[in-house]
């Protein structure tokens, strides 16, 4: 298994629809700050020069999230092939355990300056892909 990357957040008005639950869109921004979020640990350690970007975005949404709910989001590489990455990010109810979302997105390494994408380094792959992280 590879190493998980963990934050909470509790859910305020701002993330709320017309419903009264999180909106969709917003778990998107949070899988998205999260993803930012365990990259920059890993760059903090290797000071690589490469950025990611989205290829695509698979969300499943099994429960609703509501007001003052706080959120357990958990994510992991899955693997790495190539400049491709599969990342997971789950959203559970902190307090009950349940999965209320996933998400599935590629991700593709590409040099900053030219925009073209690059192969994932050993040292990258090791460090998102080993189960203890050293952070």
């Amino acid at each position: 298994m590879s190493h998980r990357y963990t934050s909470t957040i509790k859910v305020i008005k701002d993330h709320l629809d017309d419903l009264n639950h999180v909106n969709n869109v917003q778990y998107l921004l949070w899988a998205q700050d999260i993803a930012k979020a365990h990259w920059q640990k890993i760059n903090e350690i290797i000071k690589d020069e490469g950025v990611w970007m989205v290829r695509t975005h698979q969300v499943e949404y099994r429960l609703g999230a509501f007001l003052n709910d706080e959120i357990r989001i958990e994510t992991h590489v899955k693997n790495i092939r190539g400049p491709l990455s599969l990342r997971i990010v789950e959203f559970y109810n902190n307090k009950t355990a349940k999965l209320i979302a996933s998400c599935r997105t590629q991700w593709c390494c590409v040099n900053l300056a030219s925009r073209k994408p690059i192969n994932v380094s050993t040292k990258i792959k090791d460090l998102f892909l080993k189960e203890k992280a050293p952070f």
